[in-house]
């Protein structure tokens, strides 16, 4: 899968990606946690955290886990782990015929990803499109993170640079704290589409509108001929 993902469970009620380590990039030298995330904010900057802070949390982390879904760190500093992904599409998405199998429900399910801390949420979303066989554009779908605070819940659409293991870490492996959720893009009705698309409408509106005026003559022209006949009936010399 060009995402780096690869599927390790085809038939398990939840599915698990692996990330290979050719994506793996090491984060910029210098950068340290600034601050816990602002869940209100549309947009957030990834705050990076040091190598010992990410040693601390990582073991916090492992202690909290209750799933067996623990954390990994390695030598260079970046570290692997799981996200639980709630799909909550509300239109029916474009999957290409394959006869035989049809492809996996991806309208209302939980799906655990194994990703790397440099994964993006991008990657993210390209790789379950891809495991689900959805031909869309994954610009028409964005990666939400659902927060409690105060016994009120808020979702913030992530952005597409942003790294949701690092949220994962932060937040600790509690999902009633952090949880993830693929929706549609909220954009204009057509902006999500690309050019060839918009174009590829347009010729299908072209074509439905030439049959509709073929139908449309077919219906007069054999009116006209049944009201000639009917008039020839009429002044016809008897």
């Amino acid at each position: 899968m060009s995402s780096g993902y690869s599927s390790l469970e085809e038939d398990a009620e939840d599915f698990f990606f692996t990330a290979r380590t050719s994506f793996f990039r090491r984060a910029p030298p210098g950068k340290s946690r600034s601050g816990q995330p602002d869940v209100e904010k549309e947009k957030e900057t990834h705050n990076y955290l040091s190598k010992e802070e990410i040693k601390e949390k990582v073991h916090k982390y492992n202690l909290a886990v209750t799933d067996k879904l623990k954390m990994t760190l390695n030598s260079n500093g970046i570290y692997t782990g799981f996200i639980k992904v709630q799909m909550e599409l509300c239109k029916p998405t474009q999957t290409p015929a394959s006869p035989g199998r049809p492809p996996p429900s991806s309208r209302e399910c939980v799906n655990t990803l194994h990703i790397s801390s440099t994964n993006t949420v991008g990657e993210v979303i390209e790789a379950l499109l891809k495991k689900f066989l959805v031909t869309e554009s994954p610009s028409k779908f964005a990666l939400y993170k659902r927060c409690h605070r105060e016994d009120q819940v808020y979702a913030c659409k992530l952005s597409d640079r942003e790294h949701p293991l690092y949220l994962r870490l932060v937040a600790g492996p509690r999902t009633d704290t952090l949880s993830f959720v693929l929706r549609e893009h909220e954009i204009g009705e057509w902006e999500a589409f690309s050019l060839p698309e918009l174009q590829n409408f347009l010729r299908i509106l072209d074509k439905e509108e030439d049959e509709q005026l073929q139908s449309l003559k077919r219906r007069y022209t054999a009116y006209r001929q049944k009201l000639e006949e009917a008039l020839g009936e009429v002044w016809k010399p008897g």
